[in-house]
């Protein structure tokens, strides 16, 4: 059974504690899925649109580290870098316009022979998520000149080590390995509320400061702390293996991320209370069985000292 020490890039199968005889989640109209209460404690009867999926522009402001703008938009570092040209993680300057895909990834722009196979190859990604977050069928012809988002791509340029360095003449350059987020955050102990109640942790601390919390699918997912949505995507892409995920900017500086949902009832730029609902348990992305992603960035995990499969409250 997995533990803390689990590597990253080892997938987790957690259980699945969803019954046969668990409540169908609500819908309107057969067509739209509504929360499960709305202000006076019934389904709710609106809809909240998540942010679209474009790719955006961003205006580099005094003081702004790379890390931080991709913290902010739930992207990569080396997905801005690779994207604007970057030389670095060093290399932005205040009133930098910078491209933000709206995935962890690489942008492409088809040239002829190009297909889907080979591009997954040339890019180290998978050619059904390539399809998928594309609108494209499997065996789809791809038009030359049209631009598409390899979502989880990596450029060859890129090899994960810990210096940057530039070989003379050859304009290639290699970029430093992600850095940990949040992991060397102080303490909030009494800040954070449980995004899932009586769920049960099924993976320790990994890849960004995450535990996973699992639940039966369709179980309310609320947020940990009061604050306003930054990103809010709901749109079933891959979105770089989180599937659906929300992240939320606290006032206290730190941000707290949300993946795997069914679907996201927030919006980005909505403010929200602690524990109130922003989407719902689901397996979307890179998930295997129904659980909550949890990610802290810029402060220590609330569940890092909790044991496995239980269930555990914040500190």
């Amino acid at each position: 059974m997995p533990d803390a020490a689990t590597p990253a890039l080892v997938a987790v199968t957690n259980a699945n504690p969803s019954t046969p005889s668990a409540a169908p989640l609500p819908t309107s109209g057969d067509s739209a899925l509504v929360p499960y209460q709305g202000p006076e404690g019934s389904p709710g009867d609106s809809i909240v649109t998540p942010a679209t999926d474009r790719i955006a522009n961003y205006l580099v402001q005094p003081g702004d580290t790379l890390s931080e703008i991709a913290a902010t938009y739930g992207v990569s570092v080396n997905t801005i870098i690779w994207a604007n040209g970057l030389a670095n993680a060093r290399d932005v300057h205040p009133g930098d316009n910078l491209i933000i895909l709206p995935v962890s990834g690489v942008e492409h722009t088809v040239r002829a022979g190009d297909t889907l196979a080979s591009l997954a190859k040339r890019y180290g990604a998978d050619q059904g998520e390539i399809a998928s977050y594309n609108g494209l069928s499997a065996g789809a012809a791809l038009a030359a000149g049209s631009t598409i988002i390899i979502p989880g791509g990596e450029l060859a340029a890129a090899p994960a080590k810990a210096s940057v360095s530039k070989r003379a003449g050859s304009g290639r350059v290699a970029v430093g390995a992600e850095p940990y987020l949040g992991g060397s955050g102080a303490a909030e102990n009494g800040y954070w509320t449980n995004p899932v109640p009586g769920g049960l942790i099924w993976q320790g601390i990994h890849g960004w400061n995450a535990v996973d919390i699992a639940a039966p699918q369709g179980t309310p997912i609320r947020a940990a702390a009061a604050g306003v949505v930054t990103v809010a995507r709901s749109n079933g892409a891959w979105n770089g293996g989180y599937g659906n995920y929300v992240v939320i900017s606290h006032a206290n500086g730190t941000q707290t991320l949300y993946a795997h949902m069914t679907h996201a009832i927030v919006a980005s730029g909505q403010e929200v209370n602690a524990g109130q609902v922003i989407g719902y348990v689901g397996e979307t992305g890179k998930a295997t069985g129904p659980h909550l992603h949890f990610e802290v960035r810029g402060a220590a995990n609330p569940f890092r000292n909790c044991a496995l499969k239980s269930a555990c409250s914040p500190e």
